[in-house]
């Protein structure tokens, strides 16, 4: 009994599941489940289907070329029953099978990695964007400093305008008085 691929996804069909075309050159096809038997007859492509391995592979979401995938190619030469030899056979398949999970764990990582730096850049581009919105404590340190930066260049700005309205005030009320006390000096005169 050997649990045999899906034909259109690449998921597993395990033994009396799934459903197996026949065609006139006495090709096989296993298909898992009818979705993917509709799909082959409706002679759609795997590789343009998201939720195929086939698409997974070529858009570069999952592990396409390794070594490890020669041990899981299909063997048609008939072998004799050794005891050992099935036994030390069971140890390596446990051991293949651990490699190829650490090389998908690798291989995620280095990809996810790569989609965290582009993240990371959208979302500090989307702060400097809208920094003046958002309150200090949202912002990052770096962003915090900068703010408070600016926030004391445009308190200081405020100040120094404020400073000259007061000024301004100052010297329009003093030349009121000087034009009201020649007045009076012209009156009295």
């Amino acid at each position: 009994m050997r649990i045999e691929t899906c034909y259109f996804c690449g998921g597993p069909v395990y033994p009396g599941h799934g459903i197996m075309f026949v065609r006139n050159d006495a090709k096989c096809f296993r298909f898992c489940k009818s979705k993917c038997h509709r799909h082959f007859k409706a002679k759609h492509n795997p590789r343009k289907m998201k939720w195929t391995k086939a698409y997974r592979k070529t858009a570069g979401k999952e592990l396409a070329m390794d070594t490890s995938f020669d041990f899981e190619k299909k063997r048609n030469r008939p072998l004799r029953y050794d005891r050992t030899l099935v036994q030390t056979t069971l140890k390596v398949m446990k051991r293949v099978s651990k490699i190829q999970q650490r090389r998908h764990e690798r291989f995620y990582e280095r990809r996810m990695r790569n989609n965290q730096t582009n993240e990371t850049a959208q979302g500090l581009k989307e702060i400097l964007h809208f920094k003046d919105r958002l309150p200090l404590s949202q912002l990052p340190r770096k962003f915090q400093l900068q703010k408070l930066a600016t926030l004391h260049q445009k308190k200081q700005q405020r100040l120094a305008r404020e400073k000259q309205m007061s000024q301004k005030k100052q010297e329009q009320e003093q030349t009121i008085v000087k034009t009201s006390n020649e007045l009076q000096t012209m009156q009295t005169n």
